[in-house]
């Protein structure tokens, strides 16, 4: 276990993030900051067959975390002028044939009901997939270098029937997030990632925060993220930290640390980020059907079980996953990394699940925790 950040120790952190690697993960990371001050720690190893422990500012593939990222630029380029929350998307996107009813609020709350790139499931349990690249086995091994363009990710989606009429129900998708990308690089006339430097990770001081786009390494320091497949009847266990995250898009292509997930979840919430008009749309919830677990603009707003609020989104990427955990007002914050075996049953899904609750209820007293996306 590392060291903490602070002179009081924290036996019960420790002891859950140690349960929580023991559940089977291979290592994990910790960031909490409360009345009590910041405390951070680590457990588990960096690497399978090692013995160093996560480094506690080692970066990590966020994943869907980076929703959030791209719903607080995108507010700011409303307080701007740039954009308006309640345009039609097709307004600023006239050549892709968007139903005219999809709003840009629409696209950050999942509401459109556009198709998920990465595959849909249904109601009736049934499932059409995506793009080639979110194939499971050695053929995702194989081809986790490719490249995917966002226009590309979009028209696949496109090209499908909508879910449902815009506006009328909830369906987390993917092709939302890229909409938004591809939206924002047509207002502005800069990428995605020159945009989310200029008004967030730089205003704030993420310097441990990137937007990689099509790059495949992950900054030093860095714990190792795993895939498992089964090959002639044998479980081959692969390093896939390097991998092209063009696939996945402002889905959730970023790199963070805990630290840097700290500072934007605080900054965010205690109004430092966005005026106050829009840090209420942002945190005003959408009912997903989940109870206690709605989704406002690129946030999961949480009810706890004694009825207090949590804002938060968690992320998982082929081995490695974020979670971000706040109260509003920023005054208690949770962010933590993990590090682990993926395989195509995903097997450690109840795991994960098990890991975010006992989590919440350790810092905050209880709650419910969304799943991984």
């Amino acid at each position: 276990m590392s060291v903490t950040l602070t002179d009081q120790d924290r036996p019960e952190l420790r002891k859950v993030i140690e349960e929580i690697v023991d559940s089977g993960f291979t290592g994990m990371t910790l960031r909490v900051h409360d009345e009590r001050g910041t405390w951070a720690g680590s457990a588990g190893t960096a690497g399978l067959g090692g013995t160093a422990p996560p480094p506690l500012d080692g970066h990590v593939r966020i994943g869907s975390n980076t929703k959030t990222f791209t719903a607080a630029l995108v507010l700011r380029l409303v307080a701007e002028g740039t954009i308006e929350l309640d345009a039609p998307a097709a307004d600023y996107l006239p050549d892709l044939g968007l139903d005219e009813r999809i709003t840009v609020r629409m696209l950050l709350r999942h509401t459109s009901g556009v198709f998920n790139f990465t595959g849909e499931y249904y109601d009736d349990g049934t499932f059409t997939p995506g793009i080639p690249a979110t194939t499971a086995g050695r053929e995702w091994v194989d081809n986790r270098f490719a490249t995917y363009q966002p226009q590309e990710l979009v028209e696949l989606a496109l090209s499908r029937p909508a879910r449902f009429e815009p506006g009328t129900a909830w369906s987390y998708s993917n092709t939302n997030y890229v909409l938004v990308r591809l939206l924002i690089e047509k207002v502005t006339g800069r990428p995605v990632a020159e945009e989310m430097r200029r008004l967030i990770l730089e205003p704030l001081g993420l310097t441990g925060t990137t937007s990689p786009t099509t790059g495949p390494e992950v900054p030093e320091p860095h714990a190792h993220a795993y895939y498992r497949y089964e090959e002639a009847g044998e479980h081959r266990t692969v390093d896939v930290t390097l991998q092209n995250p063009s696939w996945i898009s402002s889905g959730g292509d970023m790199i963070s640390t805990t630290r840097d997930l700290h500072t934007f979840l605080s900054a965010l919430l205690g109004g430092r980020l966005l005026p106050a008009p829009l840090l209420a749309e942002m945190c005003t919830p959408y009912p997903t059907g989940a109870p206690g677990m709605d989704y406002g603009l690129g946030v999961f707003v949480l009810t706890t079980e004694d009825g207090g609020t949590l804002v938060s989104h968690n992320g998982g990427f082929a081995g490695h996953a974020a979670l971000m955990y706040g109260t509003p007002g920023g005054g208690r914050i949770l962010t933590a990394s993990l590090n682990y075996v993926d395989d195509v049953e995903a097997s450690l899904g109840e795991a994960f699940q098990r890991a975010t609750r006992r989590l919440v209820e350790e810092v905050f007293g209880g709650g419910h925790a969304e799943p991984a996306r």
